[in-house]
């Protein structure tokens, strides 16, 4: 990948090389948090739905609203960080993320489904500015070659949070909902969790505002490129990567989204959602896994082949989620996780890749197509309504299948389309 951010001229003594070691190192605990956050929307979804008597296409609004945000607001955090840079950007979105977690409080006090769907609205605007500052932040601190590694890495961390937030769901969401008497009472207890969120996320703000990370904004293209610039669009690379975000990112939400509904099938494992809540861990936990092998071997491996049999092997174990029953089909759907690890990074880096100037504008594009994370749990919900959760599952095969064909195809820099 062309670095365009290259902090340092090529004419530069090996010595004065800069360290980015302590940078990634804090920028993990980011990728951490916003992974947390996003997977307890999937512990969400089944607790609303039973709060508030939802179909499962009503319960999917919840991933609606919430990648919704990056369609919004991720072109309007791209010029805000060509003006303040990555550092404030940061800030930014923590306080933001901070305040969605706060108004979790008030939608459970006015036992309000759309005072909900609001507050997560606001939570994920504040992710979606994490997303834009710090992806292309961390892809741009070091060598390009290895671009595609660093990101592995720090999306590890990211699906660290994500193993660990159905375990803190779990205890304080689903297992207390349990217990009440109400459908008030059960709404009652998102109170303390998502209170205890907006207190680490307004810790991490203030850490963030005192830290001494690298300017690279000074490097960047000065002039802001407009995403609908025809120039922008003349990447084929980047134009079907845009596609590929939006159908992973969609494909990873809408499994995650219905594993607690799946799992309580009778004729898969018969579980309550509380014990089912514990299994999303191994979901998660395997792309967390797979993510850190992942950095090692793509120093080694040509990441669009990486990529592509990835794709192929979750395409064949949805295929047995899809016609098995029991055990097999419950494991063969959470080893999807470990497929889903070097996904998102990979075809990230893929698409940026030899833009040039034009890489915060590509950046910016691939952050929109997270909105992809909206819509097709929302068309699997619709399925689900009429077919069942176990058929819907075959849209997320689809979705797989052009993912393997842009890491074998898709991914190669042709100049123009």
């Amino acid at each position: 990948m062309a670095n365009t951010l290259s902090p340092m001229p090529a004419h530069a003594h090996s010595e004065q090389a800069p360290n980015y070691t302590f940078a990634l190192t804090s920028l993990t605990t980011l990728f951490f948090m916003w992974g947390f956050i996003t997977c307890l929307n999937d512990i969400l979804i089944p607790h609303l739905k039973g709060v508030f008597d939802l179909s499962y296409s009503q319960a999917m609004l919840v991933q609606f609203c919430f990648f919704g945000a990056y369609f919004l607001v991720s072109v309007p955090s791209g010029y805000l960080i060509k003006r303040v840079g990555y550092q404030k950007g940061i800030v930014l979105g923590l306080v933001i993320a901070a305040i969605g977690c706060a108004l979790f409080y008030p939608a459970a006090a006015v036992f309000s489904y759309p005072v909900f769907l609001f507050a997560l609205f606001v939570l994920a605007s504040g992710v979606t500015l994490l997303q834009v500052s710090a992806n292309p932040y961390v892809s741009n601190l070091g060598p390009a070659k290895t671009a595609s590694a660093r990101l592995n890495l720090t999306q590890a961390f990211n699906s660290l949070g994500t193993t660990v937030a159905p375990f803190f769901g779990a205890l304080l969401i689903l297992d207390q909902a349990s217990q009440a008497l109400s459908s008030a009472q059960s709404a009652d207890v998102v109170k303390l969790p998502y209170l205890l969120l907006a207190s680490a996320l307004l810790v991490l703000a203030a850490i963030f505002a005192w830290l001494k990370l690298p300017d690279l904004q000074q490097q960047t293209d000065p002039d802001p490129v407009s995403v609908t610039d025809s120039t922008v669009w003349q990447h084929r690379h980047l134009v079907l990567g845009v596609a590929a975000i939006f159908l992973y990112v969609g494909a990873e939400v809408a499994i995650g989204s219905f594993l607690v509904s799946f799992l309580s099938l009778e004729t898969i494992a018969g579980l309550s959602e509380h014990q089912a809540a514990h299994y999303i861990a191994y979901y998660w936990g395997g792309a967390m896994v797979g993510r850190f092998i992942g950095a090692g071997l793509l120093h080694k491996i040509d990441a669009g082949k990486m990529l592509a049999f990835n794709a192929i092997m979750a395409v064949a174990l949805l295929a047995v989620t899809l016609l098995a029953s029991g055990a097999l089909a419950m494991w063969a759907i959470l080893l999807v996780g470990l497929c889903n690890s070097i996904m998102f990074p990979t075809i990230f880096s893929l698409a940026i890749n030899q833009l040039k100037q034009h890489t915060s504008q590509g950046s910016g594009l691939l952050c929109l197509a997270i909105v992809g994370g909206a819509i097709v749990p929302l068309l699997q919900g619709v399925l689900a309504d009429q077919f069942g959760v176990q058929l819907s599952f075959a849209l997320p095969i689809i979705c797989y299948l052009y993912i393997a064909y842009y890491g074998v195809f898709g991914s190669r820099v042709v100049s123009k389309i």
